[in-house]
């Protein structure tokens, strides 16, 4: 039998190096799949239980591995279900490639069944490259392109493929006029900053007083650089949230994540610092950075596509972080004055005494911060770590400390709900011998999470470490906006659409053949942590926590808290209880020792 179309895709996925494919199926794609059935499942079909957690577990594994994931959707309906995931790569710069069917040639324009403009449809969210194959000559250019393209632009890419063309005998480009023949793989170039603007940053950072550093996702793998860094001016740094795992928390100068969900120390840091440094990142919230007219600033980017925004910086350089800074690094004189320095460092300590008092305040029954408080001290060096968007992306942010090789992502800039759960899926692809840990809200896990336990269920014996944990904050309430409602529209909690059904978490992952345990007892969480990291075989924690801590930002404003005054004069339901703890959160700021009751 002459090879199809399909067969060659595939084939050609095989040269790339792509070992899953995360999708469902569909008559759109049947050629495909019939494909699929001929090379013995080579690359693997990852069957999602949904076309929107294969775009998440293809972002997850791209995420994870750094390498390009891949998506596979058939016409209509499937191909609107990818769009979510597919916009949490774009907005989060992840190399995802997506395949999707589409109704016959013969049929388009005539308003048939599943037929819908592909091409107009993923036209933004894949907008570095969306293109249609309309005959075989098109491969394996077509292949070629949305990988390359997708890898070095950090971008998801579209391939829209008629049904009928994934049967058609390949016939390969010829070397004539207009035909395109392809090559595979590329050398990635790396960007070098101007040696005359890197002499020029240097300046600025040296005759700076009180230097801080926001670094992001693009400084990772420059940890060495970073400390000879920050050693010389005596900074300290802040992580934006996609950068949290960059840089470790047990450096005392790190003071971790900045913002809405930021620390204490993070906010001190750029309220102080007359000299900023930026790399790698595109942290959007300017309110949480240095004063406008307080500080000189530069910033460092791979692309000039995302520079010069959010600050109005002195310098934008423009080049790859590690080699920058690498060329940076002779020119810094050493600052012999070292109360910046010291003043950083005591901020820090101060910020994590009071997140562990914080944490270990008493609540009805669990204080959800405590759930991550445990959880750090226990985090395996290797493991990998998603939290879903809402409240658990608050203690996420704040509460766990990442050392050694720990790696750890959200949906930073959709901030869409539902990614947890598929993520580490795709983490377990790229990584199968490395624990994971989920850490997500019962709103997210009843939207999409407990599906997807299906997902993990049907897989986890392939890989070789078991452990894929998934911690569900159980507290019957859609507790993100919960308080964005209190803090943001002056409004008390509106019954209707926050309240959840409860569920028991624990009895559905028990009825798939996971290990399950509920816990509602604070005193028994430690133990609860450990038996699942003993496990042999992925576990849920259905962890009965309180919806009434409060995520207290670093800095609450007078505005914030006037607008939480007037949602309990207007009649929350709850207001007793977030009043109580409220008070007790925001005292451990202020109060010596580790416990308040």
């Amino acid at each position: 039998m002459a090879a199809t179309v399909a067969d060659v895709m595939l084939e050609r996925l095989r040269d790339w190096g792509v070992k899953q494919v995360f999708g469902f199926p569909g008559d759109g794609i049947n050629g495909l799949l019939a494909a699929w059935g001929r090379a013995n499942d080579d690359p693997q079909f990852v069957q999602a239980r949904h076309e929107e957690m294969a775009a998440f577990e293809a972002v997850g594994f791209a995420k994870f591995s750094g390498q390009v994931g891949v998506c596979v959707a058939t016409s209509g309906p499937g191909a609107v279900h990818l769009l979510n995931g597919l916009y949490d790569a774009k907005l989060d710069h992840v190399p995802v490639v997506a395949i999707v069917g589409q109704t016959e040639r013969s049929a388009m324009g005539g308003s048939y069944q599943q037929e819908i403009d592909l091409l107009s449809l993923f036209k933004d969210c894949c907008s570095d490259y969306v293109q249609m194959a309309t005959v075989p000559q098109q491969l394996p250019n077509l292949i070629d392109r949305s990988i390359r393209i997708a890898l070095s632009e950090h971008a998801p890419t579209c391939i829209i493929v008629p049904s009928d063309v994934l049967d058609l005998p390949y016939e390969a480009p010829g070397h004539e006029f207009k035909q395109v023949p392809s090559s595979l793989g590329f050398v990635e170039a790396t960007p070098v900053a101007d040696d005359a603007g890197v002499h020029q940053a240097a300046d600025i950072l040296n005759a700076g007083a009180k230097v801080a550093m926001l670094v992001g996702q693009g400084a990772r793998g420059c940890v060495a650089e970073l400390t000879q860094v920050a050693d010389l001016l005596g900074a300290g740094a802040a992580k934006a949230l996609l950068g949290k795992d960059v840089l470790p928390d047990d450096l005392a100068w790190v003071t971790g994540s900045i913002g809405l969900l930021g620390t204490t120390a993070s906010w001190h840091l750029m309220m102080d610092c007359d000299t900023l440094l930026t790399v790698g990142s595109n942290f959007p919230y300017t309110n949480f950075m240095p004063p406008l007219d307080q500080a000189r600033a530069i910033q460092i980017d791979r692309s000039a596509k995302w520079i010069g925004m959010r600050y109005p910086y002195e310098l934008n350089l423009v080049g790859d972080a590690k080699r920058t800074l690498q060329a940076l690094i002779p020119l810094l004189e050493r600052k012999a004055d070292r109360g910046w320095r010291e003043e950083i460092e005591s901020n820090v300590a101060d910020w994590w005494e009071t997140a562990e008092r914080r944490a270990m305040t008493s609540a009805d029954p669990i204080n959800p911060m405590r759930i991550f408080h445990e959880l750090s001290s226990r985090l395996p060096s290797n493991a990998i770590v998603a939290s879903d968007s809402g409240s658990a992306a608050n203690w996420y942010a704040r509460h766990l400390k990442f050392t050694g090789d720990m790696r750890g992502s959200l949906s930073g800039t959709l901030a869409t709900m539902g990614p947890g759960v598929p993520y580490v899926i795709g983490a377990k692809w790229a990584h199968p011998d490395r624990p994971t840990i989920a850490l997500v809200g019962d709103g997210a896990m009843q939207m999409n999470g407990l599906a997807e336990l299906i997902t993990v269920a049907h897989y986890w014996q392939q890989w070789s470490d078991p452990r894929l944990i998934v911690a569900v904050l159980h507290n019957d309430d859609l507790n993100q906006v919960t308080w964005e409602m209190r803090a943001m529209e002056d409004s008390p909690k509106f019954e209707a659409s926050q309240r959840l059904p409860d569920v028991d978490y624990a009895g559905f992952a028990r009825s798939v053949g996971l290990a399950a345990e509920y816990v509602d007892d604070p005193e028994a969480l430690g133990d609860a942590w450990d038996r699942a990291f003993a496990a042999d075989r992925p576990t849920v924690l259905d962890i009965r926590c309180d919806p009434d801590v409060p995520p207290i930002p670093p800095h609450a404003t007078f505005a914030q808290a006037k607008s939480v005054a007037k949602a309990v004069l207007h009649g929350d339901e709850d207001a007793a209880g977030f009043i109580k703890q409220g008070i007790k959160q925001k005292a451990q700021q202020y109060l010596p020792g580790r416990k308040g009751d």
